[in-house]
């Protein structure tokens, strides 16, 4: 164990279960220091009874705006803090319109804005303390896209459009971002899903129907691997872009990206067609 990991202090939101209990379990036993936000106050009672202060427990729902600012503004405010992980997020499985519009503001309530507050709470502090590493947990939908699961390719391919942007902006503070894309792993993810409050008989025979009578995602991925790799990508500089976790994710997302270059280079005649032309432009 490295004297540098002894000192590293870690804001991790949805820390109740899943990704966000694994790492959360690892750090403490490296000696980290971890601050753990969640809604149920009572997931980690026996991590706390086991580390006692180096394990700080917060409630925190993230859609709540005002609530998110007042939590980050206390924990930087008891210390510096070296890694702020955006894990707090839940899926949803359905068809599009079936699904009622609190549901969709809902989702993009914890998901999409519940990682935008959280990272733009805590720029100013990692400003001010000359730099951190923001982990933003994605997933392989956020670069490619099932039926059925729309709404939450929705937030994660809005929230890695954000991350992308926000990443060149911090730059020059030493503020480095890593999104994170895991692939179907035993997280509890399924049980947590959010489903439609009417099923409309008309998708029964489409590919939203085929996959509600399937048994499942087959969960590959190996959820202590893959805390590992993220806390491990921690002490990398510079800061990988991106983390793809799985073969079956990797597998995917280099086909959808070899078919959607593909796609643009069949344009490219078109493309430069409709620039102006150069007469009319001088």
């Amino acid at each position: 164990m490295s004297k540098d990991r002894l000192n590293k202090t870690w804001l991790i939101t949805g820390a109740s279960s899943g990704f966000g209990r694994s790492m959360t379990e690892k750090l403490l036993a490296t000696g980290d220091r971890v601050v753990a936000t969640l809604r149920k106050m009572q997931a980690l009672d026996d991590l706390k009874a086991r580390y006692g202060e180096q394990l700080v427990i917060v409630a925190l729902d993230v859609s709540d705006g005002d609530a998110v600012r007042r939590v980050v503004d206390e924990v930087f405010a008891s210390g510096r803090v070296d890694v702020v992980v955006a894990n707090a997020a839940y899926g949803s499985f359905g068809a599009a319109e079936e699904f009622s519009d609190d549901q969709v503001r809902a989702i993009i309530d914890t998901n999409i804005l519940g990682s935008i507050q959280l990272i733009r709470a805590a720029l100013p502090h990692l400003r001010a303390q000359g730099g951190g590493r923001v982990l933003q947990v994605s997933s392989e939908g956020g670069q490619i896209a099932y039926p059925a699961f729309s709404l939450y390719h929705a937030t994660k391919w809005a929230v890695e459009g954000f991350v992308e942007s926000v990443a060149q902006e911090v730059a020059p503070f030493k503020i480095e971002f890593t999104l994170v894309e895991p692939g179907p792993t035993a997280t509890g993810f399924r049980g947590g899903m959010v489903h439609p409050p009417a099923i409309l008989p008309a998708y029964e025979q489409t590919p939203v129907g085929a996959l509600r009578r399937a048994t499942g995602l087959t969960r590959t991925g190996d959820v202590d691997k893959m805390v590992q790799a993220m806390i491990d990508s921690v002490g990398q500089s510079p800061a990988p872009k991106r983390l793809v976790l799985g073969a079956g994710p990797y597998g995917r997302i280099r086909a959808a990206l070899t078919e959607r270059l593909a796609a643009l280079e069949s344009q490219k005649a078109l493309a430069h067609s409709t620039d102006i032309d150069a007469t009319a432009a001088a």
